[in-house]
């Protein structure tokens, strides 16, 4: 599988993204779909010490469940996870030096390694300077306890701030991580853009848009089995499947179809086409599902094929 950089990092363009472990499906399943990643050719997965997100009150499920199931395999992988977020009481976020030294220690041992190879800041902390922030990233970078450092939900803003602070010969971001679908494209405004200028790699959260991207959701058909949304409220049903995302859907499945491909392969493929992004981290709950996003990545598009898909996915 082809691979793209994030700063020394080579990952396959194809990831995994591992806010399901540990939620929507336990550790049985998990090494299921660790292992069917590995087999498929992926090296590239990302987590964070408060996933599962969903349901609350197991977070750190995912990392504990990653360290055992790649037991064995930490050498063949480049492993991510973030720190920043609050999930527990004991745990209430924040880029302070202090809590930063906590959470890479925590998230180690979770894990079961000796060091993480891109540690990623998963919010901006209005209270603490970022480059208090930095400086304790680059402590860890010396250390050996993290080989590259990343960000996620930063604006063009922060990540030109945090640039500026970055004291010489120290580490400094190499990636940012921000919501990117073709139903959610707010991405090429600013940050992608930024990116391409700068030389940093851009991971896309959300790539599928809540699986609505995969092909599992159409006009008039029943929706899977293991639909996270069947317990969904009204509200959250309501704003994920309006009619201007399933005529978005249907448009891009036809298109897809009518070249002998599925909606899933235009997805990977249209993110993909951007040079910037290193890798789509699609999640998944089955081995089937990994096979699936592995065998996205052969679709290369033309710029014919860009723009018409543009023309029916456009940024709003």
């Amino acid at each position: 599988m082809e691979k793209r950089r994030i700063g020394s990092l080579e990952v396959t363009v194809v990831g995994i993204g591992c806010d399901n472990f540990g939620g929507r499906i336990d550790e049985a399943r998990t090494h299921e779909v660790v292992h069917a990643a590995l087999d498929a050719g992926v090296n590239f997965f990302d987590t964070a010490d408060d996933y599962p997100v969903i349901p609350p009150g197991l977070s750190t499920k995912s990392e504990e469940f990653m360290g055992r199931a790649l037991k064995g395999h930490r050498e063949e992988i480049i492993l991510a996870t973030k720190f920043g977020l609050p999930y527990d009481d004991e745990h209430l976020g924040g880029g302070r030096p202090e809590y930063i030294r906590r959470s890479i220690e925590e998230s180690l041992r979770r894990l079961d390694t000796d060091y993480v190879d891109l540690y990623q800041f998963h919010q901006p902390d209005p209270e603490t300077p970022i480059a208090d922030t930095l400086g304790a990233l680059a402590e860890l970078v010396d250390d050996g306890k993290v080989i590259e450092i990343g960000c996620s939900n930063f604006t063009v803003e922060q990540m030109r701030e945090a640039s500026s602070v970055v004291k010489e010969g120290k580490a400094r971001f190499v990636s940012v991580q921000n919501q990117y679908s073709l139903l959610y494209r707010e991405a090429e405004l600013e940050v992608l853009p930024e990116c391409e200028a700068t030389g940093l790699a851009f991971l896309p959260f959300f790539p599928l848009f809540n699986g609505l991207l995969a092909g599992g959701y159409r006009r008039g058909a029943p929706w899977p089995e293991d639909s996270r949304f069947l317990d969904a409220s009204d509200e959250r049903k309501a704003s994920v499947f309006s009619e201007h995302n399933l005529d978005i859907i249907e448009s891009l499945a036809t298109y897809a179809e009518a070249r002998g491909h599925t909606l899933l392969d235009l997805t990977f493929a249209r993110l993909l086409a951007n040079p910037s992004l290193a890798s789509v981290i699609a999640g998944a709950v089955t081995a089937e599902q990994v096979h699936s996003n592995a065998a996205t990545a052969s679709w290369k598009l033309s710029a014919t094929e860009i723009a018409e898909i543009d023309a029916l996915a456009p940024i709003s």
